[in-house]
């Protein structure tokens, strides 16, 4: 079989800018195809991104040239695979179990909203994503994480800084350089807090990782918390401010989604929709073959979950926005051994309370101007601005 075919047209910035149509064009085209401008194979057929995440023995999440890697200072363990990921995954897994959310979180997850919700004005017009989605997503991620004294400001710039620099597939100077100094600025809150979590233990990441029988290596705990500071905020900020974009561009399913009360439908079909984690990287162990191409050992595949989660093979109208579609086996947590540790807690503070709070504080939310809204990122992605008017 000869090798997939090269693309030398599309560039890192019509990716960042307006992905959707390129992708499109490649699932009918060429749906495995190198990328010249981001050097990664891309697959863009659900059944061959499937196929990938979940087979960890022939494609491996230690891609050498991530840019991951200078964006967080460390080999973190979203470049890990087996012993060593799981492991370092299971170090803070605790916080996360839907058992600890119920039990320790889910109260203070509807407060934190509630107090968010009420700060906003009675009517008028509002940046929805600025003024709420971005806060609220920090605030709750900064409870979890046991690092509350980080404000909304840094935890919002951090997750942006760290998202820029692990998305730097042009591999420019300056977004790791932002990332440089978020790191500095992370690692001193981390060290200045962490002798308060051992001496007094409590339920947070940062507090579990301290504090385990065997805890893993300091520099590895300031690296999980800072995989999640860049996850963690962006995940359910983008969810939100997506789904609350899609509802409101489509007032009878709306309507709809009020009556029966189907907020977890609706998180479901905006993370399907538009996944905030839009593409993964993968090593090739071996010489392989995917969808009839020769993909060789040493090259470097990338899952495109923002193409697969509207692959024609599995959704009848995938480029739209319907919560009620008889099924939605969408890839946006990603599936096998790093199937997002974060999804319980988005579907929990996204679906469970933030869409019914907000929309009961203000049931006539209209979208002016849908064109207004913009949109961006290439490995992760979401609108930037979501301008509403409330009651």
């Amino acid at each position: 079989m000869p090798l997939a075919p090269s693309n030398a047209e599309v560039s890192f910035d019509q990716l960042t800018l307006d992905p959707y149509p390129v992708y499109r064009r490649m699932r009918a085209e060429t749906p495995v195809v190198r990328v010249e401008s981001v050097k990664r194979t891309f697959l863009t057929k659900a059944a061959h991104t499937r196929l990938v995440k979940d087979n960890p023995e022939l494609f491996s999440s230690n891609d050498p040239n991530t840019p991951m890697q200078p964006a967080f200072r460390a080999h973190t363990l979203m470049r890990k695979d087996g012993a060593a990921h799981r492991r370092e995954r299971m170090a803070m897994q605790p916080s996360f179990t839907p058992k600890v959310i119920k039990s320790n979180w889910a109260e203070k997850y509807e407060a934190i909203a509630k107090d968010y919700i009420a700060r906003l004005p009675q009517d008028g017009g509002v940046d929805l994503y600025r003024d709420l989605c971005g806060p609220v997503a920090a605030r709750i991620l900064a409870v979890i994480l046991g690092i509350e004294d980080a404000t909304d400001e840094q935890m919002m710039r951090w997750s942006q800084n760290l998202i820029d620099g692990a998305g730097n597939f042009a591999w420019r100077p300056g977004p790791f350089e932002v990332t440089d100094r978020a790191n500095d600025e992370m690692n001193a809150l981390f060290d200045r807090i962490a002798q308060r979590h051992l001496a007094d233990p409590g339920p947070s990441a940062f507090s579990v990782m301290l504090n385990a029988k065997d805890p893993i290596p300091r520099e590895q705990i300031y690296a999980n918390l800072k995989i999640a500071i860049g996850g963690g905020i962006n995940e359910p900020r983008d969810a939100l401010a997506t789904i609350v974009y899609g509802l409101l561009r489509d007032p009878g399913q709306f309507e709809e989604v009020r009556r029966q009360e189907a907020w977890d439908a609706a998180f479901e079909e905006g993370v399907r929709w538009v996944a905030p984690i839009q593409a993964s990287s993968r090593l090739v162990l071996e010489d392989c073959q995917i969808g009839g191409w020769d993909i060789p050992k040493g090259d470097t595949v990338m899952t495109i979950q923002a193409s697969s989660n509207r692959d024609e093979d599995v959704y009848e109208n995938g480029e739209d926005f319907i919560v009620f579609r008889p099924s939605n086996p969408h890839q946006a947590f990603g599936s096998g051994p790093h199937h997002c540790a974060g999804a319980n807690i988005a579907r929990r503070t996204v679906g469970q309370i933030m869409l019914p709070l907000l929309f009961d504080a203000f049931p006539r939310m209209s979208l002016p101007d849908a064109e207004a809204v913009q949109w961006r990122g290439f490995g992760f992605r979401g609108p930037i601005n979501l301008p509403v008017r409330l009651n």
